[in-house]
């Protein structure tokens, strides 16, 4: 069990238990081509309503041109550390099909999707850390997403680097001991 190892109040599987979400990435590792595939299959298998599967992904590793056009669209404090990761992930939620028919479970079923990719990481012994701060129509301008496509997050991926590459901020933040609010505060009501 490592020190990043969530200490639960019931047994979880390993690789929950093992995902955490780290800043600092191995700046040489890289993906080869395909190496994303697991990750991406694992997503294409989570659940979704109506069996709809509104999810999509731009994936960009490092060093490509893709990989750059996100790396501009993030917000400051997430491009201090996000472009030493071996790869970007955009994950986009379709909020409607191609007749124009509201998919209002599209977010949430997406963020399952995202999360079947998240523990599919762990297991391939990889981490990712999702960020929300990105400008999202520069995203869309970027790719060409239509309307109904919208991204909700970016997965960053790749193996952990060392703590110490960060600033003096996210070095404290890498290195601090995991916290959750405790379950009981969680579970509104049980039977």
């Amino acid at each position: 069990m490592s020190p990043r190892t969530a200490q639960t109040s019931a047994p979880v599987i390993e690789h929950l238990a093992e995902r955490w979400s780290p800043r600092a990435f191995d700046a040489t590792h890289a993906f080869p081509e395909g190496a994303l595939r697991g990750l991406l299959e694992a997503a294409r298998w989570a659940p979704s309503a109506n069996n709809s599967q509104p999810w999509r992904f731009i994936v960009a590793r490092r060093g490509s041109e893709n990989f750059e056009r996100i790396t501009e669209t993030l917000a400051g404090f997430n491009r201090q550390w996000a472009g030493s990761a071996a790869a970007f992930i955009v994950n986009i939620a379709e909020t409607a099909d191609a007749e124009g028919n509201a998919r209002p479970w599209a977010e949430y079923d997406l963020g399952q999707a995202v999360a079947h990719l998240s523990v599919q990481a762990t297991a391939e012994g990889v981490h990712v850390h999702q960020l929300g701060g990105f400008d999202r129509d520069a995203i869309r301008a970027a790719f060409g997403l239509e309307d109904r496509q919208l991204p909700v997050s970016i997965s960053v991926v790749g193996k952990i680097g060392s703590a110490d590459d960060l600033s003096e901020v996210l070095r404290e933040r890498e290195v601090a001991p995991r916290t959750r609010i405790d379950l009981e505060s969680l579970v509104l009501v049980r039977d």
